[in-house]
This record gives structure tokens, sequence and C-alpha cells, in this order.
């Protein structure tokens, strides 16, 4: 940490700086070492310590002398992996889907109001997808965000959407009403003319919904081999994360 970085929190670089002294090597430390590590006395490292056992991060044992990584860096860190791990197992058979059906492929995840775009394969027009990796469009608007916005109740989306105009709002609950009886949402022109859309969600192991991926094409409407061929894609991209599909489930076979 820079002493001339105003904006630094010494406190939180502490901490950070804390949990990084524990590995494989060195997977339990005495307040001691901490304090060592840091380059501070042991009484002043026990408050940072006292803070990190108190949110789950560290765990005491040997009768509270030595600590080690608590469930909460599990926690943090499997947020990481999960994305890095959906985005190793979408890859390719949304690229199969993209060559076989020529419509731009994207996978998208809800982050806040907004969906967030972490892959685009563009079609061979080129003209077929508006978006970037990294960009965040308003899930309400968009095939992917109201796949996305399926896994949240009534009373959620109303305080997702608090400050919107009501008309707006209650359109989007009219919407979010007749996208949860489907197993895919179209979208004809409906974010921008003459751009057609298809999008399906993608399941974990526990059965939610942890992202969504659609197919986008410059024409007039979505032809159904199209959407039961993204619908197939989001099965086999959710079988690779571990979901088992219900009996009752009515998506492809």
């Amino acid at each position: 940490m820079s002493d001339e970085d105003p904006y630094s929190v010494p406190a939180l670089v502490r901490g950070l700086t804390l949990l990084q002294a524990f590995s494989p090597q060195s997977p339990e430390q005495t307040m001691t070492q901490l304090a060592k590590t840091l380059g501070i006395t042991r009484s002043a490292v026990f408050r940072t310590v006292h803070t990190l056992v108190q949110e789950g991060f560290l765990l005491p044992v040997r009768d509270g002398r030595t600590y080690r990584l608590g469930p909460a860096v599990l926690r943090v860190s499997y947020g990481y992996l999960a994305s890095r791990e959906l985005l190793e197992v979408a890859q390719k058979p949304l690229e199969a889907f993209r060559d076989s059906q020529d419509w731009s492929g994207h996978l998208g995840v809800l982050d806040g109001r907004h969906v967030l775009y972490l892959i685009r394969l563009a079609a061979s027009d080129g003209l077929s997808s508006l978006v970037h990796v990294g960009s965040r469009l308003p899930a309400t608007l968009t095939a992917m965000g109201r796949v996305l916005l399926t896994q949240k109740t009534e009373p959620q989306i109303r305080r997702l959407l608090d400050g919107q105009p009501k008309a707006a709002v209650e359109k989007a609950i009219s919407a979010w009403q007749e996208d949860c009886k489907s197993p895919s949402v179209i979208h004809n022109g409906s974010f921008e003319t003459g751009l057609c859309s298809v999008a399906a969600p993608i399941y974990d192991m526990s059965g939610d919904i942890v992202a969504a991926i659609s197919a986008t094409k410059q024409t007039d409407a979505v032809p159904a081999s199209v959407e039961r061929d993204i619908l197939k894609t989001a099965r086999m991209i959710s079988r690779a994360m571990g979901w088992k599909a219900p009996e009752a489930w009515t998506g492809p076979p």
C-alpha cells in the first residue's frame, strides 16, 4: 500500500494482507506470526484478527492459540471460481450453436437491475450483436435479462426497480409473470428495431438460475429451430454445471 494514496483504507489492506499470510505451507498462524507478517505489534493485530474471526474469515483452532482460514473465504472464492467455470463450460456449446444457426450468441449474468454480458460470439453478418463483453443493459429490456429476472419474486423485482416510472414497473411485472411460465423468452424487435432475440436460463447444481444465454439476429422473427437449439444448448451447459433436470421439466428433450 502506498502511503501517498488517499483512497486506500489501511484497516482493509491490513485485513487482506493478513489473509494472504495463510498458504498450503503455513495453513495455521499464531497471533505473533501474523503480527510479524504485518509488521505491527501483537496487541495491534488483535482487532484485525478478532474482526475476521467474527465475520467467519478466520477460524480459531488449538484452543484459540492459532488461526486458520474460515468458511467465509470459501464463499468469496466460490463466486470467482464459479464464474470462471461457467465461462469455460459455456464457450464451446455456445460456439457450436452460433456455427450451426449463424445467430450471434451471448452469455450474461444479473448485475443489479442490469444484465452483464460475459460472452459475445458474433454471427457471420457482423450486424447481429450490438453489445460487447462487459456491456450492461437494462434487464427488463433484454431477453437474457428477463430470463434472469424469473429467479426473483415480485416483491424483489419491485424493490429492484424502485425509482422507475410506475408504468415501466407494471409492464416489467406483467412480462415477468408471463416469462415465468415459459422455458425461454423471445424478443422481436423489443430492444432494437429489426433485431430478434431468444434467451434461455442456465442452472447450477442447486437448481438456481446463475446465467442466461441468448441468440440474436437481424430478422423478422425467431424460427422454432433457433428457439429449440438455444434451449438445448442451455440445457447442455446446465448439465455441465451439475444441474439435473427435474422430472416435471418442460424444456427440450
